[in-house]
């Protein structure tokens, strides 16, 4: 018996199928920059620059303080290969959020920060019964990355920025069925804590007129790992409880690193608009490695192919101020997903996605109110049994096509000063 698969911490870690980025990563990070189609790396919004590009940190003219959460709703669909009925997820809720502060001088060139965000994860419950719960039944992950953040502005024109970045916590839960020939299937839940682990965020902000900007930002990768997590079985027979023996396990989950280009335009006073492409290095992510403190199933080892390839993301968006209070802002996005053909897991059941987005920000003295929307759907992304034999992924895998849209609100507060 193999263990199939996890997919493991980094962001409150929260929604993989709800995110707006491909893989496990979640780009919810600004509420602005959210109803911007995720835009932010070649413009200085706010205080969330600490994540879109820390070097843009220090054209933010107000200091502040900022908080924002989203609800994520996912609806996913499977149907097997065989002929099986359609299934659907259970209902589940998830609420990543953003918390920044900027501090400074009025007038000065360098700008101190705090950034709390959630830029990866994955939460999903299957039906009872489904095709593939001997792969997965529930995964839920759960991380809080933290950001000290200095910019310094060198001229008028350019600035840069960075700070480390601390994945604080991180846990991980994953459940499956267990098929034991003749008997009826017993269960497998592994619950585990994420080790402090450290990275680094850095990027470059050059605005040579007032109507055009360019930023470059660079997010380090990080490998987050678990040790000792604890396993528990049930539902086994007694003769077999050598053959599933295992309290603890290790796992090791690589984070990508994010290379980010921006470009801002400002045609006039009153609109702002941005494009984005991120290139994620999703091709460190080879196998998934489990060991065991003991047996589970016939060994204590666990390997599952994953051969991730690097992906593109494209962002556009914009901002028009209608009134001294009131912005709108509309953008949209395309994810190219690094999830090869014949590799497809229930915890990521990951596509090709386009997004679109809306969203207002109402400013009355110091105080803002932001929202933001988005629609997310992913393309039906089918692999048949024939994949899965060619590739060497039966054991971990099931064939059948999955389709998922995701509808993500948002609403955040700031306060300048």
């Amino acid at each position: 018996m193999n263990l199939k698969s996890l997919l493991l911490v980094g962001g409150a870690l929260l929604s993989g199928t709800a995110a707006s980025a491909g893989g496990f990563q979640v780009t919810l990070a600004g509420q602005k920059n959210n109803g911007m189609g995720g835009v932010g790396v070649g413009l200085s919004l706010d205080q969330a620059a600490m994540f879109y590009n820390p070097g843009a940190l220090a054209m933010v003219r107000e200091r502040g303080v900022q908080i924002g959460g989203n609800v994520t709703l996912a609806r996913q669909s499977f149907r097997g290969q065989f002929g099986s009925d359609e299934r659907t997820l259970r209902n589940s809720i998830v609420t990543p959020f953003n918390l920044y502060a900027g501090f400074g001088p009025e007038e000065g060139k360098w700008r101190l920060g705090i950034a709390v965000y959630t830029p990866f994860g994955s939460k999903l419950q299957y039906a009872s019964g489904w095709e593939g719960r001997y792969s997965l039944t529930d995964i839920d992950l759960k991380s809080v990355f933290v950001q000290p953040t200095v910019s310094y502005a060198l001229t008028d024109q350019l600035s840069i920025g960075g700070g480390p970045v601390i994945l604080a916590y991180g846990a991980v839960n994953l459940q499956k069925d267990i098929s034991i020939g003749n008997y009826p299937d017993g269960h497998v839940e592994l619950d585990g804590k994420a080790e402090t682990k450290v990275g680094f965020n850095a990027g470059v902000f050059f605005k040579p007129s007032d109507k055009l900007s360019l930023g470059i930002s660079y997010r380090s990768h990080i490998d987050a790992q678990v040790k000792d997590g604890t396993v528990t079985i049930t539902n086994t027979p007694t003769a077999l409880a050598s053959s599933f023996a295992a309290t603890k396990f290790d796992v090791t989950l690589p984070l990508p690193a994010t290379t980010s280009l921006g470009l801002g335009v400002m045609p006039n006073d009153k609109l702002t608009l941005g494009f984005d492409v991120n290139f994620v290095q999703w091709s460190r992510y080879k196998t998934l490695d489990f060991t065991f403190d003991k047996n589970l199933g016939t060994s204590n080892q666990s390997t599952s192919k994953r051969y991730y390839q690097d992906a593109l993301t494209f962002r556009l968006g914009g901002q028009y101020k209608l009134t001294d209070g009131l912005t709108v802002r509309a953008g949209g996005a395309y994810d190219n997903t690094p999830v090869k053909d014949g590799y497809v897991t229930p915890e990521t059941p990951d596509a090709d996605r386009v997004s679109g987005t809306l969203g207002a920000t109402y400013s009355f003295g110091k105080f803002g109110v932001d929202l933001s929307a988005q629609y997310v759907s992913l393309k039906k992304r089918t692999q048949t049994q024939n994949d899965l034999l060619n590739n060497g992924t039966s054991l971990d895998r099931v064939a059948g096509t999955y389709k998922t849209n995701i509808v993500i609100p948002g609403i955040g507060f700031n306060y300048n000063f």
